[in-house]
């Protein structure tokens, strides 16, 4: 153990002081950093359960914990816990045998458990985006606790995702992995339920990737060049939800901020993320995206090898001072602290065991819990006439994508690979009273597919198309990246032969609907996952009603927000960017339309979301202003003729001094599901910090004042109640 600087230092670490590392005599025998991990991961399924110390007892809370145990190890060690090495899995740290510390197995990622290896033997999960769509915390719960369960259940004790990054540009690679879709607030409150299921699992979530990492194209190279403001209010705060939660990692990105690498930025790192933000956990690399031996700015951990924080270049350093060891120390107790948090150290060794990544882990249980997850984020985007629910005795045409063809996941990380998909054609046969009045037409004929949909009662159109990390969708359109290139033609044809045509779209971000005049219907499932058959059968046949609603402004037309050039892809070269200018600052998605005063012809707006009833919104309520803050109440009835449940939004205006956008998201509550008839009066928590901005002279929140405007509605578009807010005035409605 290293010797501390005080005396009651030195008497808690003498406390500590067991068991002994191996010695010759009194002097303990190091091994080169490559050895030690050769030999730690050789015995990683053979570690004993954490040895007995002071740190044993789970009462002790994790950092007390984590500082005891860390006393103890030696300092080849503790540089062994800060990078990574091979294994069975995507990443992994290997163990501490003396100790009984376990390996950390590290696996992708933000849509369950990624295994190139082992095909099928696990749950292809509803995508982030898919999930923040719910607008619903019990479903963004679930979810993270089904797929903690399968990650613990392989062997895997930290989960890499979930993602959280805004969707500032609306083609962007990965935007499907990511809970906040354009919002902050949004990302803010649904990614809390997530990493508290993930991590209820003793599995220890992973936030990522932090920070401005908006864009694929050119990611290893581009800087975003960004100010102080727009990063705390725009960007921050789905990542300052996950610190709420007690999330126990985080990973920095490709990318570089304000010219620094994100893996070694000391201000984004060291300053706002540890010191600003409070966050106790560690920062893990993203896999190569280390560039130097940044401990010093805020990295934590390398991945996946040991270039940097190696042996050879940490150990002389500390002897030399230039990184000091409480550097080291406080570096190996943020990683203990997380494993400690979560329950890792106190589960059986045999928990963390690599044999078990072979391990078939899907369940009936497991597969029931994606289906009601897809359901429940399946947004009804228009339904002319009440068109649906479907009776199940319709006479139905599937034309397109709703056979293996049909989209679920998109590539990268965020992929995974199911025993079993059940398409549409399985789950819609499967629910109709009877499967021969079922007809199918994969669309590659358009005009066999439109002789098909004529002869039904209803044409069920399913198109899609994915995208992937490492590249950026160089279109909205469907007709790119998807299973047929003339998906658009296709939608069109069919509505012109059945005028009960409705339009299934799977697809990982906001997408162009130019036919959605033409149709009746139109629902998005955005990446469904393995339960996608079942789930929008549920869906169209009434099992459940939607309630979801949308997470990204679905445009008009290509760069709606008129990005220039240099905000995106970058300058000097659009092919190979360096730098990316955010110089809309606030303006991202809907904050855009709203300023711009946009209108939507074929588009839809952030937020929307219908149902198969209808409700009213009624008495608006404001409660005084206090020191911290107020509640607004509104009354929400079922004025339709079946049961169902509506995310009520509340949005602010600030003042116009506050210089920020004119509609900002700052709560959101979901009703519990409302037989015909019945009222729930619906409350939202308004904190000074909703009613703030960043100030980047001050460096902090700040109030801003009058008076406020407050909006309720089912959309940012679908306002039904308004109000205003006065702080240190009396309030009036």
């Amino acid at each position: 153990a290293i010797e501390p600087s005080s005396r009651s230092a030195r008497r808690a670490e003498q406390e500590c002081q067991l068991p002994k590392p191996q010695s010759d005599g009194d002097r303990a025998m190091p091994l080169s950093s490559g050895r030690l991990v050769a030999l730690a991961l050789a015995l990683a399924s053979r570690v004993a359960a954490l040895v007995d110390g002071p740190w044993s007892d789970p009462a002790t809370p994790p950092a007390e914990r984590a500082r005891r145990l860390r006393q103890n190890m030696t300092l080849e060690e503790k540089i062994q816990m800060l990078h990574g090495g091979g294994g069975a899995y995507v990443g992994q740290v290997a163990p501490v045998p003396r100790l009984g510390i376990p390996p950390i197995n590290m696996n992708d990622g933000p849509q369950g458990f990624r295994s190139d290896a082992h095909h099928g033997t696990c749950v292809a999960w509803p995508s982030g985006l898919t999930i923040a769509a719910s607008w619903d915390l019990d479903v963004a719960y679930d979810w993270g606790a089904g797929m903690g369960k399968e990650f613990r259940e392989k062997g895997s004790n930290v989960q890499l995702g979930p993602g959280l990054n805004v969707a500032r540009v609306p083609q962007n690679g990965r935007n499907f992995e990511y809970m906040s879709g354009e919002d902050p607030f949004l990302g803010y409150v649904m990614v809390q339920p997530a990493i508290r299921g993930i991590q209820s699992q003793k599995v220890v979530a992973n936030a990522k990737h932090y920070i401005m990492n908006n864009q694929e194209l050119n990611r290893l190279f581009v800087s975003a060049e960004v100010s102080e403001r727009t990063r705390f209010e725009m960007y921050l705060p789905p990542f300052e939800g996950a610190i709420e939660a007690g999330v126990g990692s985080f990973m920095c990105g490709y990318n570089k901020i304000n010219g620094d690498w994100s893996c070694e930025n000391p201000v984004t790192l060291a300053h706002e993320l540890k010191e600003v933000l409070g966050f106790q956990g560690y920062v893990m690399s993203d896999w190569g995206a280390t560039h130097s031996t940044s401990i010093m700015q805020g990295l934590d951990n390398e991945q996946p090898g040991a270039d940097w924080f190696n042996e050879d270049y940490l150990k002389p350093a500390v002897e030399a001072g230039s990184v000091p060891m409480a550097a080291i120390d406080n570096s190996v107790d943020r990683i203990l602290w997380s494993m400690f948090s979560v329950g890792v150290m106190d589960a059986p060794a045999s928990t963390w065991d690599a044999a078990r990544i072979s391990r078939n882990v899907t369940t009936p249980e497991s597969l029931a819990t994606a289906r009601r997850l897809s359901a429940l984020s399946t947004v009804l985007l228009k339904n002319e006439g009440g068109l649906l629910p479907l009776s199940k005795n319709v006479k139905v045409a599937l034309i397109g994508a709703a056979d293996s063809s049909t989209v679920i996941a998109g590539g990268g990380s965020g992929a995974v690979y199911p025993a079993h998909v059940v398409t549409p054609l399985e789950g819609i046969s499967a629910a109709v009273a009877d499967a021969s009045q079922v007809s199918f037409n994969n669309g590659k004929s358009i005009p066999a597919a439109v002789a098909t949909a004529s002869a039904a009662d209803v044409a069920i159109v399913f198109v899609g198309t994915t995208s992937a990390e490492n590249y950026d969708r160089p279109t909205l359109s469907l007709d790119h990246g998807g299973p047929l290139a003339w998906q658009n033609a296709l939608v069109s044809a069919v509505a012109k032969v059945n005028r009960k045509t409705i339009v299934v779209a799977s697809v990982p971000g906001a997408t162009l609907m130019p036919w959605s005049q033409e149709v009746a219907a139109i629902l998005t499932n955005f990446l469904p996952g393995e339960q996608v058959g079942n789930a929008i059968a549920d869906v169209l046949f009434g099992a459940t009603n939607p309630s979801a609603k949308l997470p990204v402004t679905f445009p008009n037309i290509e760069n709606e927000v008129q990005l220039a050039p240099d905000q995106y892809p970058g300058v000097p070269n659009s092919a190979s960017p360096n730098y990316v200018y955010y110089t809309e600052q606030l303006l991202v998605g809907y904050r855009y339309y709203e300023a711009h005063g946009l209108k939507f012809s074929t588009g839809f707006p952030f937020g929307h979301g219908l149902s198969y009833t209808t409700f009213e919104y009624s008495k608006l309520t404001v409660n005084p202003w206090t020191a911290s803050g107020t509640e607004v109440f509104c009354d929400i009835t079922n004025t339709g003729k079946v049961p169902g449940a509506e995310v009520a939004q509340l949005y602010l205006s600030f003042p116009e001094a506050a210089g920020e956008p004119p509609l900002q998201l700052k709560a959101f509550n979901k009703t519990s599901i409302l037989s015909a008839g019945q009222g729930q009066r619906v409350r939202f928590q308004l904190t000074p910090r909703s009613l703030s901005f960043w100030d980047a002279t001050s460096h902090q929140w700040t109030l801003a004042k009058p008076q406020f405007k407050i909006f309720v509605g089912s959309s940012s578009r679908d306002i039904r109640q308004s109000g205003t807010l006065s702080i240190g005035a009396e309030i009036y409605v």
